[in-house]
């Protein structure tokens, strides 16, 4: 065996020589260097026909024995031909050899391709390929042997056409427009193009679509034209008549504004520019931009091209006369447009000048309207009184106030522009003045007040807001400033502040037409310091006028300016206090005044310093004796309850009054009492307290003591009276019964008063409603019982208590009793 037949092998076939190659391939090095790539998966026909089987592609396999053989591309090609137009000679040359269309097929076939390697013989597959382009090439014979393969069929494409109502020999579709056979193919004469040789429809198409075709037409007057491209186009139309253009003078002007309006610059400066045009086949020289714009917008109008004036058979040519001629032409039409267009600049100019001057003429009639205003105004101020009028000859004040109307209703642009408002200052200031000089204030405080109100209303400005004395004061600020405020302040010099009245009704009476400006001014720097001198002065043990008759008519107009009088009147109060008993009342008549002046911490801490000490010591004084007791003690504590706070008052009774009587009663009990007497004494005591201190805790919990004393007295062995324990017994239900309805009735004005006010919505109406109420606040059950009544009053059921009601008191079931109890005691007990 030779080297050969180890290294490689040749096999002999039919139609050629495969040899398999060995060199290292680019499947080679990947598999080499990237042992781990995705491996080839064996295709069913390679399972099949292992080294024989077809290959997609030689370059990314390794290449094995046998299998697919390598293309030969030394071998010829053959091509399809799809034809190439013939030169007019062939074609005729073709006609006469061939004698007809039909028998005149296409060029002869190429030569036939030299044999090539072939495959095995079942995958042999270049024989059917050639057939089948040499089958393509020759052309198709239409129409015959169309559907003949359904005999090889079931027929089912017959059936289904027949069902759907197709009739063999007619068309298809409802109306059977449709065809049935296939289109025909015609056969081109030679190897040119699309339409080169003709009309190229068969008779099938012409029967089928029976339109007339438009591009033998055209086909026919392009052969035509064609055929004379040698001749002159002109000859015959040298022999018709010359059609001439005119154009007229507003044709052109029209056709220059339209260039005009596109040309920002003006009609003079377009005059003198020449333009040279060298975009065309000659050099054009042209006097103005519009004639450069406007060359190509009338295409019929534009001169005659060189080529055309250099046509084959111009009988009449003169280019240089041509030229002149539309030089002139041009000049005339820019010197038309030029005065077109100053004539339209003088109209313009014309129409703006009319304008202006209507404008100017409304200005002027304006002017002079102005004018006449003025004068009028002038000549009312000169109306007015200056400094050389004598006394008594220039206008009153009543005239000045209507002159002023005059000009503010009238003439009132003039009246604020020119500020005549300030001749107030001049002309109404010394009218004023003179009228005022007399006035004494706390006399006739209404003098003069119609006329200030009346200077209000014509010369406060609303936009401006004074607060205080400069010179851009309204003229009304000034005019009361100037005038009114000295005459008041010469009689707050003079005044005596104990007389109050008529000086507090004078301010009243002037408080609305005052500014607050000025207001606060006179009441802080004229009233309060006279007040403050005269609290000083003042001495309460010496003056008979008490302090509170010509302080307190200060209060709405001073208000809380007066909290500085305050510290020195507590303070002489307090120092005349210092040797005061309480029997003497003249204290409480001139304290009393004070109560809501003070501040609530001020007036506790007068009354705790001053007045709560001899209080005491008064209640220690007190003898509580059953049988001869001195009240007048008593009552003189009793009578500042009204000055002084409910607890401060309580805390008195609880210190220095409480523990001698509980003392005196236990006395009186240990020694074989009589309890009527004591029920009595009981009772009287109590009736000396109002019903604002019984409603204090302390004092009805002193009282309840007293109560249970005696309880425990009757209760107690030994000798008793007879009924003594049943009137003990009794009167501790009513006390405690009263002091219930009491609290209930407490209850209920604060809960009118509530619904009274309408403060919120579903406010209980009835006693009823408020208990539900309160239940509802604290989460507590509240409902009748069915069925359960006690003495005809409907028993309920509070939380786990059972309750009736009965004219506005609770009762609660007890061990024996039922038990009047308040609404708070009851909302504790059901917690």
């Amino acid at each position: 065996m030779s080297m050969s037949h180890l290294y490689g092998r040749r096999e002999e076939e039919e139609e050629g020589v495969e040899i398999e190659s060995f060199e290292v391939t680019d499947w080679d090095l990947a598999n080499e260097f990237n042992p781990e790539r995705r491996r080839f998966r064996q295709t069913k026909e390679q399972a099949t026909y292992g080294i024989w089987a077809d290959r997609d592609s030689d370059e990314d396999e390794r290449p094995s024995f046998g299998g697919k053989r390598s293309k030969d591309y030394t071998t010829p090609v053959s091509f399809v031909s799809a034809g190439v137009r013939k030169t007019a000679a062939e074609e005729k040359q073709q006609q006469q050899e061939g004698g007809s269309d039909d028998s005149d097929d296409d060029s002869p076939p190429a030569p036939p391709p030299p044999p090539r390697a072939t495959a095995p013989k079942k995958l042999q597959m270049g024989t059917f390929g050639g057939n089948q382009s040499q089958r393509f090439a020759g052309g198709i014979q239409s129409g015959k042997g169309i559907g003949n393969w359904e005999k090889h069929t079931k027929g089912i494409g017959q059936k289904l056409l027949q069902k759907m109502g197709y009739q063999p020999g007619k068309g298809l579709g409802k109306n059977a427009q449709g065809i049935v056979n296939p289109i025909e193919a015609k056969v081109r004469k030679g190897k040119g193009a699309v339409g080169a040789y003709g009309n190229e429809r068969t008779q099938q198409s012409l029967q089928d679509f029976p339109v007339v075709d438009s591009e033998e037409e055209e086909e026919k007057e392009f052969k035509k034209e064609l055929g004379q491209w040698r001749k002159d186009p002109t000859g015959t139309a040298g022999k018709k008549k010359p059609k001439y253009s005119y154009k007229t003078a507003d044709e052109l002007k029209a056709k220059g504004k339209i260039a005009y309006r596109g040309t920002p610059a003006s009609a003079g400066e377009l005059a003198q520019v020449k333009v040279i045009d060298m975009t065309g086949r000659e050099q054009k020289v042209y006097y103005s931009y519009s004639q450069i714009s406007n060359k190509h917008s009338v295409p019929d109008e534009a001169p005659p091209s060189l080529s055309t004036r250099d046509q084959k058979g111009s009988g009449f040519a003169l280019p240089e006369l041509e030229h002149n001629l539309q030089l002139l032409i041009d000049l005339t039409e820019q010197d038309i447009l030029q005065s077109a267009r100053r004539l339209q600049h003088e109209k313009d100019v014309v129409v703006s000048l009319s304008h202006e001057s209507r404008a100017l003429q409304s200005r002027l009639d304006t002017e002079q309207d102005a004018i006449k205003r003025m004068e009028t105004v002038l000549a009312l101020v000169e109306r007015f009184p200056t400094e050389e009028t004598a006394p008594g000859e220039g206008p009153t004040l009543q005239e000045c106030a209507r002159m002023f109307e005059t000009l503010q209703t009238d003439y009132y642009e003039e009246y604020k522009t020119m500020g005549l408002g300030d001749l107030a200052v001049a002309v109404v200031h010394p009218l004023l003045k003179e009228k005022l000089s007399s006035w004494d204030p706390l006399k006739d405080s209404s003098y003069c007040l119609e006329d200030i109100g009346q200077w209000r209303a014509i010369l406060e400005s609303q936009d401006m807001h004074s607060s205080g004395p400069h010179s851009n004061m309204d003229p009304y600020h000034r005019l009361l400033w100037e005038v009114w405020i000295p005459v008041m302040r010469s009689c707050v010099s003079n005044w005596q502040p104990r007389l109050v009245g008529p000086m507090v009704d004078c301010l009243d009476l002037w408080a609305p037409l005052l500014p607050p400006w000025i207001l606060d001014q006179l009441l802080e720097q004229m009233i309060l310091p006279r007040l403050q001198r005269e609290v000083d002065n003042w001495n309460p043990l010496t003056d008979t006028v008490p302090i509170h008759s010509w302080i307190h008519p200060w209060l709405p107009l001073l208000k809380a300016r007066l909290e500085p009088l305050y510290p020195p009147i507590r303070s002489k109060l307090s120092n005349a206090l210092q040797r005061w008993h309480p029997s003497d009342a003249s204290a409480r008549l001139i304290l009393q005044p004070w109560k809501n002046v003070f501040t609530a911490g001020a007036w506790e801490a007068f009354m705790v310093k001053n007045i709560i000490p001899k209080l005491a010591l008064c209640l220690e004084e007190l003898v509580i004796n059953p049988h001869q007791q001195q009240m007048e003690p008593f009552h003189w504590v009793m009578d500042w309850e009204g000055m002084l706070s409910p607890s401060s008052l309580v805390s008195l009774l609880d210190k220095n009054f409480f523990p001698k009587w509980l003392q005196v009663l236990c006395s009186w009990l240990s020694n074989s009492p009589n309890y009527e007497e004591i029920t009595k004494w009981y009772l009287g005591w109590k009736s000396m307290f109002s019903d604002v201190l019984l409603a204090q805790p302390l004092i009805k919990e002193k009282f309840n003591e007293a109560l249970d004393i005696m309880n425990r007295a009757v209760s107690s062995g030994g000798y008793m009276q007879p009924g003594a324990r049943e009137n003990i017994a009794y009167l501790t239900q009513t006390e405690r019964r009263k002091d219930f309805q009491y609290e209930a009735l407490q209850e209920r004005r604060d809960a009118e008063s509530v619904a009274h006010r309408g403060i919120s919505t579903g406010v209980p109406t009835n006693f009823k409603d408020l208990i539900q109420t309160k239940a509802e606040e604290n989460n507590i059950v509240f409902m009748p019982l069915v069925g359960k009544r006690h003495e005809g009053k409907q028993l309920y059921t509070f939380g786990r208590i059972v309750i009736y009601i009965d004219r506005g008191v609770v009762f609660v079931q007890g061990e024996k009793t039922w038990v009047p109890t308040s609404l708070q005691s009851l909302i504790d007990m059901a917690k």
